[in-house]
């Protein structure tokens, strides 16, 4: 198992690979977050949009391993722009997981799903939900806080406007979709990146450069995909509720080489129900 941790610009350390929930509902999710701690995972990623926070709260439970072992993270409704929402969000997801705190939550997206990049940026109501957060941050509720899906302004709105800067971006990564620009923003800020849906939802999976790179090192597509990520430093949250994948998913203690970390860089544009297309999916699962 892949056990190495990034460190927080506040201290805490988080496991960098983790296992992403999004689409995994009712025994199933509470099945593969057991699953996935048995097999070593540490780190376990939801959202009070995946409707699954009481069935990963019960997995975690049900795993038999410390609450203080492993690491929650889950997301604030993207529709919440407004203190006393997120208030009333966050103490749900506390009671839904069954746990006296969270290890980090951020904002799910800058703007309301069913709006998403649609060139508004919702200033005023994400500080709002973030004067929150941060609320129950100094509280010690949430040990951690920061955003997903923010572009550079998104995220300037909130480091000039609050007294605690977000602690992680969580955006979409994989290769042929790294936005390297925003990476390199959140490093110089000391911002940790965690890339979601690193393996791309298997649009890499007939890419003849990145076929060809896998045989070469010897190991699946996922794997490659997935030590991309974590070679940029950024943490990795390949998603699945297959034992085998989350047992594969877990060894990827190679290297590949700068050379070839060049040529991955350099793939061009690769679509993975991208933007435009997954966020309207997602708003009307909803």
């Amino acid at each position: 198992m892949y056990n190495n941790k990034i460190k927080l610009s506040n201290g805490v350390l988080v496991p960098q690979l983790g296992l992403g929930t999004w689409f995994i509902t009712g025994d199933d999710a509470k099945n593969a977050v057991k699953n996935a701690i048995s097999l070593g995972y540490r780190h376990i990623d939801t959202a009070e949009a995946y409707g699954n926070e009481y069935e990963v709260g019960l997995g975690i439970k049900e795993s038999g391993i410390k609450r203080e072992d492993i690491f929650i993270q889950t997301k604030l409704h993207a529709e919440v722009k407004s203190y006393e929402a997120a208030k009333v969000e966050i103490e749900d997801s506390l009671r839904k997981l069954g746990v006296s705190y969270i290890d980090l939550m951020i904002i799910h997206s800058p703007q309301p799903w069913a709006n998403f990049r649609d060139g508004n940026h919702y200033e005023k109501g994400n500080l709002e939900a973030w004067r929150a957060l941060s609320e129950y941050y100094k509280a010690g509720k949430i040990r951690a806080i920061g955003v997903s899906n923010f572009e550079i302004v998104d995220l300037l709105n909130i480091i000039n406007n609050s007294d605690v800067k977000p602690m992680v971006n969580q955006i979409l990564t994989h290769i042929g979709n790294t936005n390297f620009e925003l990476i390199d923003y959140c490093k110089k800020h000391d911002i940790v990146v965690e890339a979601y849906s690193p393996i791309a939802h298997g649009a890499l999976l007939n890419n003849k450069v990145v076929k060809e790179m896998a045989l070469k090192y010897n190991v699946s597509i996922a794997k490659l995909c997935i030590r991309y990520t974590l070679q940029l430093g950024l943490i990795s949250l390949p998603k699945t509720a297959n034992y085998e994948h989350m047992k594969e998913n877990s060894d990827v203690d190679f290297e590949i080489s700068d050379s070839d970390m060049k040529l991955l860089c350099d793939i061009n544009k690769i679509d993975s129900y991208g933007d435009a297309n997954v966020f309207p999916c997602y708003a009307k699962q909803m």
